[in-house]
């Protein structure tokens, strides 16, 4: 049996390997090409950003690849078993499936417990460092975002015209502030002047030198002179400039649903005998109290589940593999492909209602690895059968 196991392991830790860097190739491309190459080729970024940034991406793209992978890997490794019918005699040894497959079965378990560490802590992190590399590579190429002898009109309140710009060296600056009609309040004109990144917070700051101020007074221009004064311009929008809870920990999103709930304050008690319009304001009290922290508790609900993604993959690829009873790579490909849409497909419709509390989100998430896991298991008792 020891020897059957570890042939058995070795068979699925080789395709895994192979497997996991397929996927994980394919998810840093997706990622990296679409932010990361367009820099490099624009000349924006240095090519060690490249490195930089797939290194940082790795344990973000691990939680879906490792168990795709392992789906891929049962599929291939059991479908190539049943092909060649060396399941057929290991059962004619006396060895049943459910013995034969244990050590694929606490692997899966080692890997889900790996993937909640990851997901968990590690990926939101991960992603967290991806953008602030972006935004890093931004501070040195900032000066692309002022084109030279163009009034700029793409921040809010301001109007913006550089004559001549060289790296942080701005020369013959005119900054035009708006009131809310978009109106020109003021103007501020500069012979020269120099550029600030604040890559933390997204914020551009135009310092000027030697400039005069023109303002409307009673009716006429005013010039001042100003020896020196800065201008900032805020690169992200109000919506953005708190953390997005795809880039929050387990932890930092318990937090989060905590001090909100502290903020909206708990539920009056109700004395003896209350009456039916007080019971139902404490409900529409707590309805809303509900539908403030739903997108919260779903994220966290979602990290959470997609840690057991292992475990259902594996229970339900083991089965699938046997009956297939094919060893070729692209029909193996071609079933976890539609069975990795089908299990992420629940956490994408769970993500997309966490604004409608009626549909139970944070439960739909969970919805995958209830369906795997059940299926898995019975197929896999009456595999075990020779049904």
């Amino acid at each position: 049996m020891r020897t059957l196991h570890f042939y058995l392991t070795r068979q699925i830790l080789a395709a895994l390997l192979m497997t996991v860097a397929v996927f994980a190739g394919v998810l840093l491309l997706s990622n990296v090409l679409k932010e990361v190459i367009t820099l490099l080729i624009s000349g924006q970024a240095p090519f060690t950003m490249l490195a930089q940034a797939v290194f940082v991406l790795v344990p973000w793209v691990l939680v879906f690849a490792l168990p795709m992978g392992l789906l891929t890997a049962a599929l291939l490794v059991f479908g190539r078993l049943s092909a060649d019918h060396e399941l057929t005699a290991v059962r004619a040894g006396g060895v049943s499936l459910v013995a034969l497959i244990s050590p694929v079965l606490l692997l899966s378990l080692a890997l889900s417990i790996v993937c909640a560490w990851v997901n968990l802590q590690i990926a939101p992190q991960s992603r967290t460092a991806y953008k602030k590399l972006l935004l890093g590579a931004g501070a040195a190429s900032i000066g692309t975002l002022l084109p030279e002898k163009t009034f700029i009109k793409d921040f809010p309140g301001r109007i913006i015209y550089v004559g001549s710009v060289r790296g942080s060296q701005l020369e013959d600056i005119l900054l035009y502030e708006l009131n809310d009609e978009g109106k020109v309040e003021f103007y501020v004109r500069a012979a020269e002047g120099t550029l600030k990144f604040d890559a933390a917070n997204r914020k551009v700051t135009v310092e000027v030198r030697d400039a005069w101020r023109v303002g409307w007074r009673e009716g006429k221009l005013v010039p001042v002179h100003i020896e020196e004064t800065e201008v900032t311009v805020d690169l992200m929008p109000e919506k953005e400039r708190r953390r997005r809870l795809s880039e929050m920990t387990f932890l930092e999103l318990r937090e989060e649903l905590r001090t909100m709930e502290e903020r909206l304050g708990h539920a009056p008690d109700l004395p003896t005998g209350a009456g039916d319009e007080k019971r139902a304001r404490l409900a529409e009290f707590r309805k809303q109290r509900n539908d403030l922290t739903l997108p919260i508790r779903v994220q966290m609900h979602r990290q959470v589940s997609l840690s057991f993604a292992c475990l259902g993959f594996t229970l339900v690829g083991i089965p699938l593999g046997i009956r297939a009873h094919r060893r070729e790579t692209t029909f193996g490909i071609m079933i976890a492909l539609i069975l990795v849409i089908l299990y992420y497909g629940f956490f994408i419709l769970g993500e997309a209602l966490d604004g409608r509390p009626e549909y139970l989100p944070h439960l739909i998430v969970w919805m995958p690895n209830f369906l795997f896991q059940i299926v898995g298991a019975t197929l896999l008792w009456r595999a075990n059968r020779g049904g």
